[in-house]
């Protein structure tokens, strides 16, 4: 697999000045409403169908695809499965939108909500709670629970991909419905 091309927020913002540039962030609709670069258009990865998206760019096929998210993480996985669907011509934006912040970028802002990252401790948090209370006052057995949240967080540290994340971001409150996310 080829290396995947990055570039700063800034340089990003620059080059936007010019226009013709495509920005995708490829975070929840709910964590887009709440901020997002003024350029970038939300493309979920949990739905992200690169195929389908270039053959969508007509105009623009050309040209670079640059995609972001809030920190970075989701973005280079978005870029990744470009790569893997043959489309090369993707950058991905270094820091996310996290960056665009810091430096002094525009930002469009909406409703607040609780990151995907917040939500994943929130229930990794509550599951192993709940899986040792029920350990120690009904049965040992539920203690595997915690366990399983254990291995389970290990193994998203391990491989950067985390299962409950993709769950979250799936659920009705990470959704948006009826025009409700439009920022």
């Amino acid at each position: 697999m080829s290396q995947v091309t990055t570039i700063t927020a800034k340089r990003l913002a620059e080059l936007a000045e010019g226009g013709g540039v495509e920005v995708i962030d490829v975070r929840t609709p709910v964590e887009f409403r709440e901020i997002h670069a003024p350029l970038a258009r939300n493309t979920p990865l949990d739905s992200l169908d690169p195929d389908t998206l270039m053959k969508q760019r007509n105009g623009s096929a050309g040209e670079p695809l640059y995609v972001l998210c809030r920190s970075g993480a989701r973005a280079m996985k978005a870029c990744e499965k470009f790569v893997e669907a043959g489309h090369e011509n993707v950058v991905h934006v270094e820091g996310g939108t996290l960056a665009w912040q810091e430096a002094g970028l525009p930002v469009n802002r909406g409703k607040k909500a609780i990151s995907l990252e917040r939500q994943v401790r929130i229930a990794a948090g509550l599951l192993v709670l709940i899986g040792a209370g029920l350990g120690y006052f009904v049965h040992p057995y539920f203690i595997g629970l915690s366990a399983f949240v254990g291995a389970g967080l290990t193994f998203a540290g391990a491989t950067d991909t985390c299962g409950m994340g993709m769950m979250l971001a799936r659920m009705p409150w990470n959704q948006c419905g009826g025009g409700s996310c439009s920022a």
